[in-house]
């Protein structure tokens, strides 16, 4: 067997080799190495149907007349219900501008907000007697 037959028999090898890792690696692993940090919870409806769990409602809390953490940021689209609690170590009124909507919160309780979303636009949340901004609501068309 010449030289030149050996090294083509060795390329073919290695060609056979590479494809075979290929195949048993299972091709393109970029599925593999990509991460969706995307949890979705479902639950199962009573007629054994999957569904997407609703997502969490957020929940501000003051703490001596600010927001825990800062101002909070709320997005929903228009027609969705806009849904958030308010809570607090002390008395306050807490205002909705924009929909125009205050709901007094006591001392160590909550107050919930659940409104229809009919207003787009950017609106503020405070307390309303602080004139201390605690969230930013952003209704999308």
């Amino acid at each position: 067997m010449e030289r030149s037959q050996r090294i083509g028999l060795l390329v073919a090898a290695v060609v056979v080799a590479v494809v075979a890792v290929i195949l048993i690696s299972g091709g393109d692993d970029e599925d593999s190495s990509s991460t969706d940090n995307t949890a979705q919870t479902t639950t199962t409806g009573g007629n054994g149907s999957s569904k997407p769990a609703a997502p969490a409602v957020p929940t501000i809390t003051i703490k001596d007349g600010k927001p825990v953490g800062g101002e909070q940021e709320i997005e929903v689209d228009k027609g969705d219900t806009i849904q958030f609690k308010v809570k607090s170590d002390e008395d306050h009124e807490i205002h909705m501008h924009g929909y125009d909507i205050a709901k007094d919160v006591e001392a160590g309780g909550t107050v919930t907000y659940n409104v229809p979303a009919d207003i787009d636009g950017i609106f503020e949340i405070e307390i309303e007697d602080l004139k201390e901004p605690i969230a930013e609501l952003r209704v999308n068309p």
